[in-house]
């Protein structure tokens, strides 16, 4: 079994478990937290007017969220995730609700069941943790979008997940204590609110994150770290070690009309 087909079965187990527990990032949005998330939507400079009419791909995005805000803004959704119990969540909420939303089973590094050019936005929350090898994900996105299309993905930042998962800081703050260059899965935990606990993960290295994603194709427009920090925090909460460990960046892209990227040779040369 390859490494990718055994992280993928993995964390497929992994979210089924995690949506039929109800734990954190698997479960849908109640009525409150739709309307307000909906309503940001409109306001958003990244969306070039709105959502309206537009074809948006939720990418690894299933558990009732982002599906949900998306369509209530007027979108035609389609949510796409490796695990079903996840799907679920969406669907049942699409009905209860009456929404424009198709789910379908597939994993974010292979989306064959969704042709070319077929979707204006991708949104992608966090998840591309959850494989080995990044430049598949966004070879694939690159596929599906149109050229001028907007691709909205959440990462986890490299140093928070090199960073200790215990929350209490040691003698000198939080300590790195995995390797920034590995190919290996980071080590399971368990308990940790910086990791999920169950799933396989990997480190993307900044050059993957930003530079694999220029060389598919696309041009970044803007980079954000949304802000988790407390200056008033209790040392060994999530908000004081964000002081220290930002944990996530937020990526705006636009795929080119010229497919963009490198010429193939320096694509080889700089591809390690």
């Amino acid at each position: 079994m390859s490494r990718v087909t055994f992280a993928h079965d993995h964390n497929k187990r992994a979210w089924d478990d995690r949506a039929k527990k109800g734990l954190v990032f698997a479960r849908p949005a109640d009525a409150s937290d739709i309307e307000t998330m909906a309503a940001k939507l409109l306001k958003s400079k990244w969306l070039d007017g709105g959502v309206k009419g537009k074809r948006v791909l939720c990418l690894a995005s299933g558990g009732g969220r982002q599906s949900v805000q998306y369509a209530e803004a007027g979108a035609h959704v389609t949510v796409v995730d490796i695990s079903p119990a996840m799907l679920e969540l969406d669907r049942k909420i699409a009905v209860d609700r009456k929404l424009d939303i198709r789910v379908v089973e597939a994993s974010m590094d292979d989306l064959s069941p969704l042709g070319d050019g077929t979707f204006d936005i991708v949104i992608q929350p966090v998840s591309t943790c959850y494989v080995p090898d990044i430049r598949k994900v966004y070879d694939e996105v690159a596929r599906v979008i149109v050229p001028g299309g907007i691709y909205s993905s959440q990462h986890k930042q490299p140093g928070s997940l090199q960073a200790d998962t215990k929350l209490a800081p040691g003698g000198r703050g939080y300590e790195l204590t995995e390797a920034y260059y590995r190919r290996t899965p980071l080590p399971e935990v368990t308990g940790s609110i910086h990791r999920e606990s169950g799933t396989i993960e990997y480190l993307h290295r900044w050059e993957q994150l930003l530079g694999w994603m220029c060389r598919a194709g696309f041009v970044i427009e803007d980079v954000v770290e949304p802000m988790h920090a407390d200056d008033k925090a209790e040392p060994g909460t999530f908000a004081h070690r964000s002081r220290y460990v930002p944990p996530y960046v937020l990526i705006k892209a636009r795929r080119t009309r010229d497919g963009g990227g490198l010429l193939p040779g320096l694509k080889r040369l700089w591809t390690p």
